[in-house]
């Protein structure tokens, strides 16, 4: 019989802030490593731990607990974000056992200024995105002028090949803003600066990784944003730039498929997004700033707003099938404390059809029409209420909340693994062991 790998795979189900950073942290407790596979730093995980919270951009959240980290090759990385990170973590007490693939791509500040302009530009077609140079440098890496994590920590091939991206670069803004003028011996010798500091950390991650599965390590692929904002399998152009999904875990790592063990998919018990795009079930009134409020939804990268709204069942079944899901975890089930009715999207409607699937095409997309059903809601409790509930275990939650669970279970197929009703790890129940 096949030895199963020692791994396991966590992505969002939804347009990202699910909460992966909180299981990630809960399941990376019996983990030897855990690796960031894809996305920048316009991803954010908030991680809290002891009353104290890290709000990671880039460091995978494995790092609170001094896991092993890894960022993978399919990941782009600013360095001043990186070793801002890796200092707060270090201020905080915390020992920093970190290695950086040297094929990930580097962000630059012309990218982000690219990233602003072509936004600026785009109009009814802007993604909404962070502003934070992951399109561009990502745009780079695909027409293959891009600079590496192996070009920053040599200076001569650093400056080269940067005289090569910053007047490609240079060309595309003065298209927008021909006032545009930064330095290029400013940025070069800033990033070589950047490469000494982070040169200690650059390996072939992807020898290292297979080596130690191989060994039998325990490993915890992270994925950032969501399913429903890949590049390939998300609601385009409104998305990111990377396979936010359990696709993008080989590419974006260097192991193969029949490395990596099962995948579970993170939801909230609402749906959440940042950036532009039809979202059919959203709440644009009191119920849905209540759920913002009670859920926190507010941006770890940007700080904006997040657009909130009912459970939308519907794009997570597709979610389910792209990613191959048998287990889900679902998140912030407490934030919807005191709504009654809730509801949840099974379906949408588009010229008078019920779909068969979500039709991933946004100008379809924002025609539908939700369908829904209507679910009792349960009563507001305090902090402390939520946590005792989450330590007496699944018979103490409120009946209307199982029975919400139990028609997310139906409806997508899969089992329920994990239960959060707050921000702690101790705020978690375990209905299966999955890794």
């Amino acid at each position: 019989m096949e030895k199963k790998a020692n791994t396991i795979g966590i992505v969002g189900l939804s347009f990202g802030d699910e909460g992966k950073g909180k299981i990630t942290d809960y399941l990376a407790q019996n983990a030897d490593i855990v690796v960031r596979f894809q996305g920048g730093n316009n991803a954010g995980h908030t991680v809290v731990h002891n009353d104290n919270t890290f709000k990671f951009h880039i460091m995978p959240s494995g790092a609170v607990l001094e896991k092993e980290v890894i960022i993978g090759n399919g990941c782009v990385v600013d360095p001043k974000v990186l070793l801002d990170e890796i200092e707060n973590l270090e201020i905080g007490g915390k020992k920093v056992n970190l290695k950086l693939s040297s094929t990930a791509h580097v962000i630059f500040p012309f990218h982000r200024d690219v990233d602003g302009l072509e936004e600026k530009f785009k109009g009814e077609y802007k993604a909404g995105t962070t502003k934070r140079g992951i399109g561009p440098t990502y745009s780079d890496k695909a027409a293959r002028f891009g600079l590496r994590l192996y070009d920053l920590i040599h200076p001569n091939l650093l400056k080269k090949k940067l005289e090569n991206l910053y007047e490609i670069n240079k060309k595309i803004i003065h298209c927008y803003d021909p006032t545009w003028n930064k330095e290029l011996d400013k940025i070069y010798e800033e990033y070589k600066d950047y490469g000494v500091k982070l040169k200690k950390y650059v390996i072939d991650t992807a020898y290292y990784l297979n080596k130690q599965i191989d060994s039998g390590k325990k490993v915890i692929f992270e994925g950032a944003q969501g399913t429903l904002l890949g590049i390939d399998h998300g609601f385009y152009p409104f998305g990111t730039s990377s396979n936010a999904n359990a696709t993008g875990i080989s590419n974006g790592t260097g192991v193969p498929s029949n490395k990596i063990g099962p995948i579970l998919g993170i939801i909230k018990a609402y749906t959440s997004r940042v950036g532009e795009g039809a979202v059919p079930s959203e709440l644009e009134n009191e119920i849905g700033d209540q759920i913002r409020e009670q859920g926190h939804e507010y941006g770890t990268t940007t700080g904006r707003p997040r657009r909130v709204g009912w459970l939308d069942l519907f794009n997570i079944k597709y979610s389910v099938m792209i990613n191959g899901v048998k287990d889900i975890a679902v998140m912030l089930l407490d934030a919807l404390e005191g709504i009654d009715p809730l509801k949840i999207c099974i379906g949408y409607e588009f010229e008078g059809e019920i779909l068969e699937s979500w039709p991933i095409q946004p100008e379809i997309v924002e025609k539908c029409r939700p369908v829904y059903k209507n679910f009792k809601g349960w009563d507001k409790r305090s902090r402390e209420e939520w946590s005792s509930i989450a330590n007496n275990g699944y018979d103490a939650l409120p009946n209307e909340m199982k029975v919400y669970l139990d028609a997310v279970k139906e409806y997508l197929d899969v089992d329920i693994a994990i239960i959060s009703i707050g921000p702690e790890r101790e705020d978690t129940i375990i209905l299966k062991e999955i890794f």
